[in-house]
Parts: C-alpha cells; structure tokens; sequence
C-alpha cells in the first residue's frame, strides 16, 4: 500500500508561481512513477506531469509544458511540483499519483494510488 499527501495548493494571481509537494509512505519502489494530476469544476481529471522515481525521465503535458516542473527526493520519498506563470485555466484541484508498473503515459487508468488532493486557484 501507498499513502500520498499532496500539499502547497492556494490562490494565487495569474503570474505568480506555486509549489506543490506530496509526500509518499508506505511500500515504495525503485520502479513506481510519481505523477500529478489534475481535475477543474465540471472536467474531467487530466495529466499533468510524470517522473520515474531516479529522476532521469519526465514527460509533461502540453498545456504545463515550458511553465511546470516535476522534481522528486529520493531521500525524502517527496515529489514537487513547481509552477510558474501561472494562468486561471490552471485552477484545479491537483492530484499526486502513483504508477506501479513503470512507464510515464498520462492515462490515469494505469495509476493505483492517489492523494486526496489540493486546490489551487489562480484570480485573473
């Protein structure tokens, strides 16, 4: 089992940039991807950013791509996520996800573990 605390979410004005952090316990191994997600009112939950857990590969989605950045610590089973520029169509409850069978694709089918998420409100 994986317990995943996502934290850092809050609002913000178009701009300004936010890190969000969600810390991972439990049976963690060298093959999981760490993943963020996220779901605004009325969407459904989309793809955001993934990280094999060395830190050697990342895979991000267009829309964050070049502004949101996927980092993880190893020595603290934590994995970031910093984001900068940050617009209004970023507002969205963003969620921390665990893969165990490897791999960065963003379906979210292929994620078993999830936090219970932090909001993040970006004001025009």
């Amino acid at each position: 089992q994986v317990q995943l605390v996502e934290s850092g979410g809050g609002l913000v004005q178009a701009g300004d940039s936010l890190r969000l952090s969600c810390a991972a316990s439990g049976r963690i191994f060298s093959t999981y991807t760490l993943a963020w997600f996220r779901q605004a009112p009325g969407k459904e939950r989309e793809f955001v950013a993934a990280v094999n857990w060395s830190g050697s590969r990342t895979n991000y989605a267009d829309y964050v791509k070049g502004r949101f950045t996927i980092s993880r610590d190893y020595t603290k089973n934590t994995v970031y996520l910093q984001m900068n520029s940050l617009k209004p169509e970023d507002t969205a409850v963003y969620y921390c996800a665990v893969r165990v069978t490897g791999g960065l694709g963003p379906g979210a089918e292929n994620y078993g573990y999830w936090g219970q998420g932090t909001q993040v409100t970006v004001s025009s």
